[in-house]
């Protein structure tokens, strides 16, 4: 009967250690899954920006440190993409925001711009991948989240640790991005 009873607890045991496992297994993979989506919106985006400066290029003589701000932070964002360095592409997308931020504000400035339909088409295009990146990236964090916090749960922890089961970086925000943006300081800045 003892032996009965072990091998019914042992049997438990295993199927519910093969069970955690899967799930925990299935939460890495919604992690990359989720990272696979904001990767390809940054690509995206990453391709549209060339056409958008240039097009701004051709009408602003005058500000080309807009323009390169956007450039330099557009290489960041690209550097931190392709180490899957998520502290450095938060840092890189905020830099990226406030360059477009500055760009789109003085642009304002450019009335024959402002009407050229390809920077409009750009302009759109871009903001619509920013809003997709944005949802993605609440999709990502909230899969990390899901994914940390059932590592650190017990009794996943127990398979968590023994399979080595890591917790992953959230994207963070800035407390810049987080604030209000102050249109006269867009207007005002170069």
């Amino acid at each position: 009967m003892f032996h009965i009873l072990l091998g019914a607890v042992s049997l438990v045991a295993v199927i519910w250690f093969i069970v955690s496992y899967n799930q925990l297994v299935a939460l890495k993979h919604n992690i990359s899954k989720a990272w696979s989506n904001i990767d390809v919106l940054l690509k995206q985006r990453h391709d549209e920006l060339p056409k958008l400066v240039e097009t701004c290029r051709q009408h602003m003589q005058f500000e080309q440190t807009t323009l390169e701000k956007v450039m330099q932070a557009r290489s960041a964002v690209f550097a931190a993409r392709e180490a899957h360095d998520i502290p450095a592409l938060g840092n890189a997308e905020n830099l990226l925001r406030s360059g477009l931020g500055q760009l789109f504000a003085v642009v304002e400035a450019y009335p024959e711009l402002k009407a050229n339909e390809t920077l409009q088409h750009l302009q759109s295009r871009i903001t619509g991948l920013e809003n997709a990146i944005a949802d993605r990236r609440e999709f990502y964090n909230e899969s990390v989240n899901v994914n940390n916090v059932r590592i650190e749960q017990f009794p996943d922890i127990v398979v968590a640790r023994l399979m080595n089961f890591q917790p992953a970086p959230l994207l963070k925000f800035s407390v810049a991005e987080k604030r209000d943006v102050d249109i006269r300081d867009l207007f005002n800045g170069s």
